[in-house]
């Protein structure tokens, strides 16, 4: 079974947005009222880990279903505000039957992974 890349998108925006908000919520109070500072080193390098891959997958979805630059420009614009990938969820949701899979150049996959472990 195929999983839709619209539904690897949801699943890595909602990590995000969740690891977002424990960073805001949690680790920073325990940060600047507590001085705890390993709490945000922590989870700011969890949340860091999550966001690389949530731009994997929104590149990923916005090439195997070829979308116009309308679709990725929100996704990545909702990983930057609190609840954003929440709201964001539904709306792919209701979208993901109505983009079928398109034929995928595997090589693009390839070249890009390539280029980003370069960089």
């Amino acid at each position: 079974m195929r999983v839709h890349p619209i539904y690897i998108l949801r699943l890595t925006g909602l990590l995000d947005g969740l690891s977002l908000l424990v960073l805001v919520s949690i680790a920073m109070p325990l940060k600047y009222m507590w001085g705890i500072d390993k709490a945000v080193t922590v989870t700011g390098s969890i949340h860091g880990g999550i966001f690389c891959l949530y731009a994997l997958a929104i590149f990923y979805s916005a090439i195997r279903v070829r979308w116009s630059l309308l679709w990725p420009a929100a996704a990545l614009l909702a990983a930057f505000v609190p609840f954003g990938n929440f709201y964001l969820d539904r709306k792919l949701k209701k979208a993901q039957d109505t983009y079928p899979l398109k034929p995928f150049n595997n090589a693009l996959l390839v070249y890009g992974i390539v280029f980003f472990f370069v960089l």
